[in-house]
């Protein structure tokens, strides 16, 4: 049966709702966040809000790598130490944040901002693949290392294939992550000793 409340208030049911849309949130979590918030300072409340709208509003993504960024390029582009001819491609943000961690690499990235998933309605076209193409086309893309660091469930097999094969022709090293990880294992999950391995030990990504 599903949760039902009768509120007191439409301010109240508002904001429960508004809570509950976050994923992993229910509603009688929801609720008990709600009320917590009714507890706090008002100015307590306000810089959380303020914070979520600046996030929203303000947020950038690094021109080079889309990485979320509060300049037009992020920190780990900017830094003059890291190795430009290493490019790490990752699902998302928060697989940068995973791999950073380990504090095993010391290349750059690329942020895809998904995989390829038909059944989502998710196509090359809704990707930075051209964007990657772009990154490593030219003369100096025979000295570039592209790391494909994909989960390994079909949907990153198929993204890194195609990938591979936008790429491969420009004479960039193709590598993937060495199977430290379980099929379908997403980065964010693994433990950063395994994640680090899995980097180290890259292996040639064999299409």
């Amino acid at each position: 049966m599903a949760y039902k409340e009768n509120y007191p208030s439409k301010l109240l049911e508002d904001a429960v709702d508004a809570i509950s849309s976050l994923p992993g949130v229910g509603r009688r979590s929801a609720l008990r966040l709600a009320l917590h918030l009714l507890k706090q300072p008002a100015e307590n409340v306000h810089h959380f809000t303020s914070a979520i709208d600046r996030l929203r509003d303000d947020v950038r993504y690094c021109r080079i790598c889309r990485m979320i960024s509060d300049e037009e390029t992020c920190s780990i582009c900017g830094d003059k130490s890291r190795d430009r001819n290493t490019i790490c491609v990752v699902e998302s943000v928060r697989d940068v944040m995973s791999i950073e961690n380990t504090g095993q690499y010391h290349g750059v990235y690329h942020v895809l901002g998904g995989i390829i998933s038909p059944i989502n309605g998710i196509g090359p076209s809704d990707l930075t693949i051209a964007e990657l193409v772009e990154r490593v086309k030219g003369p100096e893309g025979a000295q570039t290392e592209v790391i494909l660091a994909l989960s390994g469930d079909v949907e990153g097999e198929t993204t890194s294939f195609y990938i591979y094969r936008q790429i491969s022709q420009y004479g960039v090293k193709v590598s993937a992550l060495a199977r430290g990880l379980g099929f379908g294992d997403d980065l964010e999950y693994a433990d950063e000793l395994t994640l680090g391995r899995s980097i180290a030990n890259r292996q040639l990504f064999k299409p």
